[in-house]
């Protein structure tokens, strides 16, 4: 596992606890995987895409919608999209090496999630309801 961070304080964490750090474009000839958890914009772009792996796989798990970059590559030419099953996709680019991407670029936890058992979803909600009414939301 390679972590790329921009942020000095995350990035000394990361190497004291025994992880490989580096930037982005230095880890893209090294890495199959790339996964964004930072909430940032335009984290991965279609740049870095053209100079990932072959049959690299991307996806988001961060706070936002748009820490990859897919609209440079839905607009990018010769860029061929092809449904490998609901929520992965393979862009082959150009030059003819392809990138699979999750959930469109977003949040892959939401996107690919096949849901919860209902004891979960019941102890989740349950203790949400009980949050709200402690911090006195939603009364008059």
């Amino acid at each position: 596992m390679i972590i790329t961070e921009i942020d000095p304080i995350g990035a000394l964490q990361a190497a004291m606890e025994g992880y490989e750090v580096m930037t982005v474009e230095d880890a893209l000839p090294e890495g199959n995987i790339y996964v964004t958890c930072t909430g940032n914009r335009d984290i991965i772009t279609y740049e870095h895409m053209k100079r990932m792996r072959d049959q690299a796989i991307v996806c988001n798990i961060g706070h936002i919608d748009n820490e990859i970059d897919m609209a440079n590559r839905e607009a990018a030419e010769g860029v061929i999209k092809t449904e490998i099953k609901p929520q992965v996709d393979k862009y082959t680019l150009v030059d003819g090496h392809a990138i699979y991407v999750r959930a469109e670029g977003r949040l892959v936890k939401r996107g690919c999630a096949t849901g919860h058992p209902s004891v979960v979803m019941s102890n989740a909600l349950t203790n949400q309801e009980r949050d709200w009414m402690e911090l006195g939301v939603g009364r008059d």
